[in-house]
């Protein structure tokens, strides 16, 4: 009997999120460990030797990385497709899925979230004011300059919904989590993608549970997560006391 799929991963994650709206998009049963990425167990090592989220398992297969989980998704469940059918749409696709996940990661994720949110509340450590204010005045605006440039005047990247406009918009959600916004201003067609990628059914019902345990101790949050409906597992790789390293996703 084939099992619920499994993903290891926090809601907050930006590489988690675009894999839970992938799931949801092809409206697939699936259950989440909303392990912090630092507080994963020995286990959890085993499953992922980088100690990075998120992770898939389904039934005997396991899965890391969020490029490689989309991908597998979209090969055995290719409805709702997220990835353009023009061959040359879908590498462009995929380039700006890996631009996302590496480039735009670079300044909102671990130049800014990561000093604003985990060294300040999960190490307790104090946070570089240099590499936030470099963050924002030089790394994030250099990406949107680039990404601003590639959309077209309106709508989705290339027409319809895919992997690249779900990746954009889901480290721009969680950049959000530590108050950066798009400059509509500055970059109008980047702000609108993302804002009519992030009020899609998928992203509002992953936000209501991104929202349940945002500023709450780590140790409260999987109970606000269940209060709030979320299809969690029922036991967890994750562990009560972190191990400081270098930022785990992918």
């Amino acid at each position: 009997m084939s099992q619920r799929l499994r993903v290891i991963g926090n809601y907050l994650s930006p590489y988690v999120r675009k894999v839970l709206v992938c799931l949801e998009l092809k409206e697939l049963d699936y259950e989440v460990d909303p392990i912090v990425p630092f507080f994963g167990n020995e286990e959890f090592t085993r499953l992922s030797p980088l100690r990075r989220v998120p992770v898939l398992i389904d039934n005997e297969l396991v899965l890391n990385d969020s490029s490689v989980i989309c991908q597998y998704l979209e090969d055995k469940h290719p409805t709702s497709s997220i990835y353009p059918r023009d061959i040359a749409d879908r590498a462009r696709a995929r380039w700006l899925e890996e631009y996302a996940d590496t480039r735009l990661a670079d300044g909102l994720i671990w130049r800014l979230f990561y000093q604003l949110a985990i060294k300040r509340h999960v190490f307790h450590e104090p946070v570089n004011e240099a590499v936030v204010q470099h963050a924002r005045e030089v790394e994030i605006p250099a990406a949107l300059d680039y990404l601003e440039s590639l959309l077209p005047d309106g709508g989705f990247v290339f027409g319809a919904l895919s992997i690249a406009d779900i990746s954009i918009a889901s480290f721009f959600r969680t950049a959000s989590f530590v108050r950066y916004d798009i400059d509509a201003e500055r970059w109008p067609l980047m702000a609108a993608l993302v804002a009519q990628v992030q009020a899609l059914p998928a992203f509002l019902k992953l936000a209501g549970f991104e929202d349940c345990m945002l500023r709450l101790p780590l140790a409260e949050q999987r109970g606000a997560l269940i209060s709030a409906g979320a299809p969690l597992t029922s036991d967890t790789f994750g562990t009560s006391a972190p191990r400081p390293g270098p930022p785990r996703a992918s």
